[in-house]
């Protein structure tokens, strides 16, 4: 009998990114633990007004009660975003970038009051927003 042999067209199938691969599932831990201590730092606002200690003169007047809702609000929304990244849908990565660049804002305007924090968690939403932007996960799944 006769071998046959297909000449069918090849794809070609780009090698795994494994950095962004790696980055995507760190974003989500990340996105997991800062919304966590958003929780913490918002109900610490909250809870009790002199916990954070104004420095300087700065554009920016909020009351910390006000801060404490809003981080809150943005740690719960973080912390379920960085839970739904770890599914590897697109809407979930969306979520997770959107809620990276408005933890990132809350946190530049959070500056006057615990500037060292404002600044760790301000970089590590940029890391956040890179790897979830460039996770694809055709590429990953190779």
């Amino acid at each position: 009998m006769a071998e046959q042999m297909s000449h069918g067209p090849t794809t070609y199938r780009e090698p795994t990114n494994r950095w962004a691969t790696g980055f995507a599932f760190f974003a989500g831990c990340v996105m997991v633990v800062a919304g966590i201590f958003g929780v913490f730092a918002g109900i610490a606002a909250i809870l009790k007004n002199d916990v954070y200690v104004f420095r300087g003169d700065y554009v920016f007047k909020w009351d910390v009660t006000g801060w404490g809702w809003i981080h809150l609000g943005i740690g719960i929304l973080l912390l379920v975003a960085g839970l739904a990244v770890f599914s590897g849908q697109l809407w979930a990565r969306v979520v997770g970038i959107v809620m990276a660049v408005i933890s990132a804002v809350a946190n530049f305007v959070f500056l006057p009051f615990f500037p060292i924090w404002a600044i760790v968690i301000i970089a590590l939403d940029i890391v956040v927003i890179w790897a979830l932007a460039t996770y694809s996960p055709e590429r990953a799944a190779y």
